[in-house]
């Protein structure tokens, strides 16, 4: 018979009997910390890290900046220039043909215009001097009649304290200009770089997105290829509404100076159109100068018109055709507009200011891509082989129709929907 005393001695102790009593104060020091503490702590940290990491990205565009801003600026080319080849290569055109089509006439309508502001200049040169002359002569009239007791003395004070302070802060002021590079050899550097990186994008870009796509582990490339779709979808929407509403803009105030006889109106409306790729702070400095001109060649009473048309021409831009063209393509909020112009000027001047508002819509735009994608997307848009998508890339329109062309073929079917999406993001 089994010994009942030794089966009680091997009988398992219950878990207050085996496990020894832990002594006062041997807990973990973790135990003491509230656990708001420990997650802001872990928050904290990892903040550090994305910060210190944003840091070094921006001091080595700093330090490559001959090389960053002329390839941001050939990439917003190849997003206006992109649609255009598509549309010639959809008829048939060669790659090649298409593209150089496509920059030869951006060249020649830059040259045009060009031209066309050199003639007018030279052309109101002769008659300024004299409506120049007669403007100062009317400004002293009114500072002799005017009741506040400002002297003409005080005018030429303040307007020699103006040309003093611009002197002493051309630097600063011209910095955005500097980080472009400054000197005839930067310029031609830059030049290359931005035909070079066109016409290549243009012509070979989906090769180059599914290199880049390849970079990133096997289980990321899905989200990457996906997120990068949306930003270039929405840096095309993005460059074709600001390049629309900044044509309109510069119409409506050219009509206007032509009607109240300003000089210099097609200079003006070049202003106009380059102040409107800086959203908020483009429109008010180009609206400036338009008054002042009138102004000093025209009298006060043109300059109030010519105001009135700024304001006329800046709100039907604002509540008119900026809605009517953005639609759901730029989802970026005034605030985030008005504070990534002001860090942008901050950073790097007026090439800061330039790039800002298109950086912030295609970043906003990708992180919103990656979020939203779930693995099923993929399996989908692979069934889709004639994806609208596909027509706002650069690169070969057709690449669409092909899905076994080049290197996708080639590429298992794990790999697949991180890069047989050709596509080139910025």
């Amino acid at each position: 018979m089994p010994n009942i005393r030794s089966m009680r001695r091997r009988a398992p102790r219950t878990p207050s009997e085996s496990a020894p009593a832990a002594p006062v104060g041997a807990g973990r020091s973790d135990d003491a910390v509230p656990a708001g503490m420990r997650v802001a702590a872990g928050f904290s940290w990892r903040l550090l890290v994305v910060a210190g990491l944003l840091a070094v990205v921006i001091a080595l565009v700093v330090l490559l900046q001959d090389i960053v801003v002329p390839f941001l600026i050939a990439l917003l080319v190849c997003a206006l220039l992109a649609p255009m080849s598509a549309f010639l290569q959809r008829h048939r055109w060669p790659k090649w043909t298409a593209v150089l089509s496509c920059f030869v006439a951006i060249v020649l309508a830059i040259g045009t215009l060009a031209l066309v502001v050199t003639a007018q200049i030279r052309y109101d040169l002769p008659s300024l001097e004299h409506r120049l002359h007669h403007s100062v002569r009317s400004l002293q009239s009114l500072l002799d009649s005017q009741p506040f007791g400002i002297t003409a003395k005080d005018v030429n004070t303040w307007v020699s304290d103006g040309s003093d302070y611009l002197q002493a802060h051309a630097s600063s002021i011209l910095s955005g200009f500097q980080a472009a590079g400054s000197g005839a050899l930067h310029v031609f550097e830059g030049l290359f770089i931005i035909v070079f990186t066109t016409l290549f994008v243009l012509i070979d870009g989906p090769r180059i997105w599914a290199w880049v796509v390849r970079l990133f582990p096997r289980s990321a490339r899905p989200r990457i290829d996906v997120a990068g779709h949306a930003g270039w979808k929405t840096l095309t929407s993005f460059i074709r509404i600001q390049l629309l509403v900044a044509v309109t803009d510069a119409l409506g105030v050219v009509i206007g100076a032509l009607v109240l006889q300003i000089p210099l109106a097609i200079p003006i409306g070049v202003i106009v159109f380059l102040g409107a790729f800086v959203p908020v702070v483009g429109a008010i400095v180009a609206g400036i100068v338009a008054v002042l001109i009138a102004l000093v060649f025209n009298g006060w009473v043109t300059a109030l018109i010519m105001l009135g048309v700024v304001v006329l021409v800046q709100q039907l831009e604002s509540h008119v055709l900026h809605p009517f063209l953005t639609g759901q393509a730029v989802k970026v909020h005034p605030l985030g507009v008005v504070l990534g112009v002001t860090a942008g000027t901050t950073i790097a001047g007026v090439v800061g200011a330039f790039f800002a508002v298109p950086f912030i819509a295609t970043v906003n735009a990708m992180v919103t891509a990656a979020a939203a994608w779930r693995p099923g997307d993929d399996a989908a848009a692979a069934q889709r082989p004639g994806d609208a998508a596909a027509a706002q890339r650069p690169g070969d329109a057709a690449a669409a129709q092909r899905p076994s062309d080049g290197a996708a073929a080639r590429r298992p079917s794990t790999s697949a929907a991180g890069a047989d999406h050709g596509g080139v993001q910025s």
